[in-house]
């Protein structure tokens, strides 16, 4: 498993894409409409930032954002299989947010681990090929 990126909720996308494109050199490298948010991926070059911001008042990132204001959402992980890598989480008594891997952004799978679980990180795994 390797870095992937980083998840950062905000409520202006275009000022963070702004702002972190100009201070890091980080171009978009991807970008979509995905489960009501305007999703972005800014490529670092080792890893992505990842910009989430919704565009519906409801969803997981909107209620983040309403609790904890923006900034850091998860972190997420690359893996050959992420159904496997649920499974060693599994065995190792993690608390798991979603049973089996889901769509995720950009056509990769994707499953989270709860944060009560990883020292109040919210985990993502995304399936790489």
């Amino acid at each position: 498993m390797r870095f992937d990126h980083v998840g950062i909720a905000t409520h202006d996308a275009d000022q963070l894409t702004d702002l972190f494109g100009t201070l890091l050199d980080a171009p978009v490298a991807h970008r979509e409409p995905f489960d009501g948010l305007d999703v972005r991926f800014l490529d670092l070059g080792n890893g992505y930032l990842e910009l989430l911001e919704p565009t519906e008042d409801e969803g997981p990132v909107a209620r983040s954002l309403d609790r904890s204001g923006p900034g850091v959402h998860h972190v997420a992980f690359a893996t050959a299989d992420v159904a496997a890598a649920l499974d060693v989480a599994r065995d190792h008594g993690i608390d798991l947010v979603d049973e089996e891997p889901r769509p995720g952004a950009w056509g990769h799978d994707v499953a989270f681990l709860h944060p009560e679980s990883t020292g109040g990180v919210l985990v993502e795994f995304v399936e790489h090929e």
